[in-house]
């Protein structure tokens, strides 16, 4: 079993704001699927004997080392005190697309390069920091977008829906195959789950190239 607490948007600090002060502000969805609840982080933590717990930042703040901390710190404490079982780990977000219209954009000089590099530097440190492994979605997305297939700026497939978030096909992929390969410890060129494509004449062979990248980038960073 999967669960997430979702609020759009929300960053480590609003998050730790949120836990202080144990506000049930979250909509709770179980295997990406809304239960209709709203709940507090602290009583998510405390539903399930929880085997991995994960922690990101907002995209409009990934590149900005000094939005981390406290935050991710205190955090990590609150995951330690009530789900010491679970290992805790650090998702990478990614990088805008290359003419996203997100206002955020102009904090990287609305470069997809300059957010990706601060975002992968703050998002490491963060990690190393608290000793924990991060996951690397954001790795990934930028790799696939070095493939004439998902060079977008010359006529590739986005891997972005609106210019920020991931691309409902080929994004979502991208990152849930990123998720297995990384927690299972195993590679998902075979793995046989296809996504539905929109009768995409060249679906399989994006699958196949997102694929190899997440295989390709976790074998290269974790070898």
């Amino acid at each position: 079993m999967t669960a997430n607490l979702y609020i759009g948007g929300c960053s480590l600090k609003t998050h730790w704001e949120n836990d202080r002060d144990n506000l049930p502000l979250y909509a709770y969805e179980i295997n990406g699927q809304d239960t209709g609840r709203m709940i507090s982080i602290r009583n998510a933590l405390q539903q399930e004997n929880w085997d991995y717990v994960t922690m990101q930042q907002a995209s409009h703040d990934s590149g900005l080392p000094e939005t981390y901390q406290p935050y991710i710190g205190l955090l990590s404490q609150r995951i330690r005190d009530l789900a010491p079982q679970a290992e805790q780990l650090v998702h990478q977000t990614w990088a805008y697309e290359t003419d996203s219209s997100h206002p955020a954009f102009a904090k990287y000089n609305e470069s997809q390069q300059a957010m990706y590099e601060a975002l992968r530097q703050a998002y490491q440190t963060a990690a190393t920091d608290l000793g924990l492994r991060l996951i690397p979605s954001g790795e990934v997305i930028q790799a696939l977008r070095h493939h004439p297939l998902f060079d977008y700026a010359r006529g590739g497939q986005t891997l972005c829906r609106d210019g920020f978030h991931l691309h409902l096909v080929y994004g979502r992929y991208a990152a849930s195959a990123t998720w297995l390969a990384f927690i299972a410890n195993r590679p998902v060129s075979n793995n046989p789950y296809r996504p539905e494509s929109n009768d995409d004449p060249l679906a399989e062979a994006k699958l196949r190239v997102i694929r190899e990248t997440v295989d390709r980038t976790i074998s290269t960073l974790y070898q």
